[in-house]
C-alpha cells in the first residue's frame, strides 16, 4: 500500500513539474527580427545588441533571433509579414516605409542635411518623431525610433567630371520612389537592385554606377570595379525600428515600455556610429586609390528644386522637415 502511494505521488509530482516547466516555456517568447543588411553592418550589430539587452532585462522572458541579409525576404516582403504578424520586428530602411506612407519620402529630400551630424539632429527632432505616430493606422506597424546609414554618394565605373556624364547611365538604386525620381530628373536610368547583387552587377557592367554610402563602398569592396566616387552627400538614408502592430497589441504596457526603451537606444546608437565613423570610411575608400570627386548641390543643377516641386505635393511632411533642418 505504501509502495502504491509512493508511486502515485511520484507520478503526480512529475506531472506537476512537467506542467510548471511547460508554463515557463510558454511564457518565453523569441521575437524574429529581419534586416536586409549583412552581418558586419552597423544595423545588424545593433539588432544583435538589442536582443541581448532585451533578454537580460526581461529575465529571459523575451529573446530575439536576428535574420540578416534578406533571409526572410526583401523589405517589401518583410513589411507584409509584419502586417500579418508572421514577423515580429524589423530594422528597415525608411525607403520601403515611404512606398506605403509617402510622408516619409520627405527624409530623402536632396540636401536636406548638410552633413552626417546635421542628419543626426534631424532624425532626433520632434518633427521626425511625430511622423511615427501615423504608422499603425497606415502601415500596420509600430515605429519605435530611427537609426541611420551614411549619406549617399555615387560610385561610378567611369570617370565623372559633371552631372552630364551620368546621363543615360544605369545607376543602381534602392527600390523606392524618392530616389528613383531624383535620378530620373538627372536623366539617368535608375535600376533597382538588391544589395547582394550589386558587386557582380558593377563588376560585369550590368550597371554603370551605384547610389551607395561610404561604409558599404569600403566594406563590400565596390571600389574594385569603379573609377570614381562622387562625394556628394546628396541624400540621407534613415532606418526605422518596427514592430508588428498585431504583436504589439498582445504585449502588456510594461513590456511595451521596456521594448521601446531598449530598441530606441540601439537604433539611436547607429546614428552615433555613423557620425563618428563617416570620416574613417572616407579615409578607407581613399586608400584604395580611387578618384574621389568632392561636389556640392551645384553639381546637380536644378535637380533639387525639381525634386522638391514633385515631392511637396506627395509628402505633407516635407515643408516641416525643411523648417526643422533650417533650425
Amino acid at each position: 500500500m505504501k509502495k502504491r502511494t509512493f508511486i502515485k505521488n511520484l507520478v503526480v509530482g512529475s506531472a506537476a513539474a512537467a506542467m510548471l516547466m511547460g508554463a515557463g516555456t510558454a511564457f518565453a517568447k523569441e521575437f524574429r527580427l529581419g534586416l536586409i543588411t549583412p552581418p558586419p553592418h552597423i544595423w545588424t550589430k545593433a539588432a544583435g545588441a538589442f536582443g541581448e539587452e532585451l533578454k537580460g532585462k526581461s529575465g529571459g522572458k523575451y529573446s530575439v533571433k536576428v535574420f540578416p541579409s534578406r533571409q526572410l525576404g526583401n523589405e517589401a516582403q518583410m513589411l507584409q509579414q509584419l502586417q500579418t504578424g508572421a514577423l515580429d520586428m524589423a530594422f528597415m530602411t525608411i525607403a520601403e516605409v515611404s512606398n506605403r506612407v509617402p510622408d516619409f519620402g520627405a527624409f530623402y529630400a536632396p540636401y536636406l542635411a548638410r552633413d552626417i551630424a546635421h542628419a543626426a539632429k534631424i532624425l532626433r527632432s520632434k518633427t521626425a518623431t511625430s511622423l511615427l505616430a501615423s504608422l499603425p493606422a497606415k502601415a500596420g506597424v509600430v515605429g519605435l525610433g530611427y537609426g541611420s546609414a551614411g549619406l549617399r554618394q555615387v560610385i561610378s565605373r567611369d570617370p565623372i567630371s559633371s552631372a552630364d556624364d551620368l546621363k543615360g547611365k544605369k545607376i543602381r538604386i534602392t527600390p523606392f520612389e524618392p530616389i528613383k525620381d531624383f535620378y530620373k530628373i538627372l536623366g539617368t536610368a535608375p535600376t533597382p537592385m538588391p544589395l547582394p547583387a550589386v558587386y557582380d552587377a558593377l563588376a560585369n557592367g550590368q550597371v554603370d554606377a551605384i547610389d551607395m554610402d561610404l561604409e558599404l563602398t569600403w566594406k563590400l569592396k565596390y571600389t574594385e570595379h569603379a573609377k570614381t566616387v562622387v562625394l556628394s552627400n546628396h541624400m540621407m538614408f534613415p532606418m526605422v525600428g518596427l514592430v508588428s502592430a498585431r504583436v504589439w497589441k498582445g504585449l502588456s504596457i510594461e513590456d511595451r515600455a521596456m521594448i521601446r526603451e531598449i530598441m530606441a537606444k540601439h537604433l539611436d546608437s547607429t546614428i552615433d556610429k555613423y557620425v563618428a565613423g563617416e570620416a574613417k570610411f572616407l579615409e578607407e575608400v581613399k586608400k584604395t586609390g580611387i578618384d574621389v570627386k568632392v561636389v556640392g548641390p551645384d553639381f546637380f543643377g536644378t535637380s533639387t528644386d525639381q525634386w522638391n516641386s514633385i515631392w511637396s505635393k506627395r509628402s505633407s511632411a516635407l515643408s516641416a522637415l525643411r523648417k526643422e533642418a533650417a533650425k
